[in-house]
């Protein structure tokens, strides 16, 4: 039997301690390469290596303390029905909910607010707010956090965030001190407290009053000591792991990334598949490809116009030599993952060729002698249903549609996993004889482009619809082989072509050129991490104008289409969208992930 190590007897002591203060036996803590979401009650914190390094080892029990005070103190289900749509609100919300549940912890137990601030020194280290250099640049959801910490826990700031804290702390004491004072009074109350930030949301001007949700949930009173779900804990824990990486850095991106948004100017592909309803219609005006003969469709969302929208072929928004190097970056990417492509590949490929292998029909009166019935023929030689008939399985001619998120949330790790996924399925699906297409969506613009402007010089009529300009990107046609569009995927590299996300409208276009297509079967999964986002949007037609419409058109399509919805959440979990969907944090899980929701969709039963 092998001697337990110091990292085991660690570990150990982890997870008793979080079970203790999670009040759950049940809760384990594991070891990763990288610190992850918590789902259920697992906490996934970071190694600190055999030689338990200090730094390591303070971060490691900052972070099951954390995780262990949301199981216990956190309701997931009454945070997600308070929490506002919009993106960076939801952020801050995600944050303000955060701070709470450790002050709960910091305030009783001396040794946990020792271990959570070793835990916000360690978040802030990699964060925006430590090389920001105005207040544009700062990530709110960072700065609020850390802001509602010190109120909430007397805490002072880490020293690295507390320049980027600075830029920023007079115009939030300005506008919502009181609110933050306040939140203090609520610390047991979840329910409360969250009705309190949605208050300081709407004094700093990110969400809205009209965005208050209709009917307040029962938050159960003031007992949260873990009796929520693992599937509802795993739901919002997973967006707000997610809301500190991607989605915070969004903020910092946004005015590097503006000088680049009138760098391409490509124009619409003249043979661009016509949509649904608008089978006589290829010009630009045809689009934002909606479907408005579907009365579940043609509610109150519009665009204010379509002029500047495109759909673009990948090759075109950039040169040759950049989109290579682009290719070879991406390579690199994937060769830290070789050994998780190479086992993706052969199992999804032996999951589907089994599927399309010959198989048997029993019990005939005729055919080859059954060996598994040789016992019958000896007992009763005059038995008629003792052969077998070899056949063909029915496998449906299948295409296969890749929708990949373009936003700045997915900036770094995600579009990273995304494009690697892209890449994955393509070249699998491709040995399996499925066809498949991977697209791409995002906007030209941050905050609107030449539609606000257009919107801005007719005088601001109000309820204008959408207000930026989609793109719409064709990374690889269904029909174009693997190895002619590999470079492509590339692109999704490119600095400054992640900008804003306006889904419904990408999946309707993602739809439509399935609908265009011969095959029996069509399967359209979508690859994202979280809500619609468009500011321009949002601000003259409300915060949840984007996921209303998101909605309306997955509901559609799950209920009346032929095709077939998936849906992968890179870290947020999506579920609250689509019927079938599943979350993955890392590039670890993503083998799996992919397996398991392409089996479920080529299954033969379905």
């Amino acid at each position: 039997m092998s001697e337990t190590t110091p990292l085991d007897r660690f570990r150990g002591v982890l997870a008793g301690t979080a079970r203790a203060i999670a009040r759950d036996p049940e809760v384990e803590v594991a070891f990763a390469s990288e610190a992850g979401a918590q789902g259920g009650k697992l906490a996934r914190v970071i190694s600190p290596g055999p030689g338990l390094a200090p730094r390591l080892v303070a971060e490691a029990r900052g972070a099951a303390d954390a995780a262990a005070l949301r199981l216990r103190y956190h309701d997931a289900r009454l945070h997600g029905a308070q929490a506002p749509a919009e993106a960076e609100a939801r952020a801050v919300f995600d944050a303000l909910e955060g701070a709470r549940v450790e002050a709960l912890g910091a305030r009783t137990m001396a040794g946990v607010r020792g271990n959570l601030a070793e835990l916000a020194e360690a978040r802030v280290r990699s964060d925006a707010i430590t090389r920001a250099r105005t207040a544009e640049e700062v990530p709110l959801a960072t700065a609020l956090g850390l802001l509602a910490r010190e109120r909430l826990t007397g805490a002072p700031p880490p020293d690295a965030a507390t320049r980027g804290l600075n830029l920023v702390r007079e115009w939030v004491e300005e506008k919502a001190g009181s609110d933050l004072d306040g939140l203090a009074l609520a610390l047991d109350d979840q329910a409360a407290f969250a009705a309190l930030a949605r208050k300081l949301l709407e004094d700093l001007e990110l969400a809205s009053a009209d965005d208050r949700p209709e009917e307040e949930p029962d938050d159960g009173g003031d007992d949260q000591d873990g009796d929520d779900s693992g599937e509802d804990e795993s739901e919002d824990q997973d967006q707000d792991a997610g809301a500190q990486g991607g989605e915070m850095e969004q903020r910092a991106e946004q005015e590097q990334s503006e000088e680049q948004q009138d760098d391409y100017e490509t124009e619409d592909d003249g043979d661009e598949p016509a949509e649904p309803g608008e089978q006589g219609e290829t010009s630009a005006a045809a689009r934002p490809n909606r479907r408005p003969d579907e009365p579940e469709l043609s509610g109150d969302y519009r665009s204010f116009t379509n002029r500047f929208d495109e759909v673009v072929e990948a090759p075109d928004l950039c040169d040759e030599e950049e989109l290579n190097r682009l290719r070879a970056y991406l390579d690199t990417q994937m060769g830290q993952l070789q050994g998780v492509v190479t086992r993706l590949a052969n199992r999804l490929q032996r999951r589907l060729m089994a599927q399309q292998a010959r198989s048997w029909d029993f019990d005939q009166e005729e055919g080859l002698l059954d060996a598994a019935r040789l016992a019958r023929v000896i007992v009763s030689p005059g038995h008629s249903l003792s052969y077998k008939v070899e056949r063909e399985t029915e496998f449906k001619d299948t295409v296969v549609s890749l929708l990949i998120d373009n936003s700045g949330s997915m900036r770094g790790r995600p579009i990273s996993i995304a494009a690697i996924s892209a890449d994955i399925l393509a070249r699998t699906l491709e040995r399996c004889g499925v066809a498949t297409e991977v697209l791409g969506f995002t906007t030209r613009a941050w905050k609107g482009g030449q539609s606000r402007e257009h919107w801005l010089s007719e005088g601001r009529p109000p309820h204008p619809g959408r207000l930026n300009d989609l793109r719409h990107i064709i990374y690889k046609r269904a029909d174009e082989p693997y190895r002619h569009a590999r470079r492509n995927l590339g692109l999704m590299m490119r600095e400054g072509l992640l900008k804003e996300n306006i889904d419904g409208e990408a999946l309707l276009w993602a739809h439509g050129r399935l609908i265009a297509r011969p095959e029996e079967r069509r399967i359209l999964m979508v690859i994202s991490d979280g809500a619609p986002v468009d500011d321009s949007t949002a601000s003259a037609n409300g915060g949840a104008y984007l996921e209303r419409h998101l909605r309306q058109v997955i509901g559609w399509i799950e209920s009346r289409s032929p095709v077939e919805l998936a849906a992968i959440g890179i870290g947020h979990d999506v579920t609250r969208y689509y019927q079938r969907a599943v979350t993955i944090m890392d590039a670890e899980q993503l083998g799996g992930a992919l397996v398991e929701q392409l089996a479920g969709l080529f299954d033969i039963g379905r």
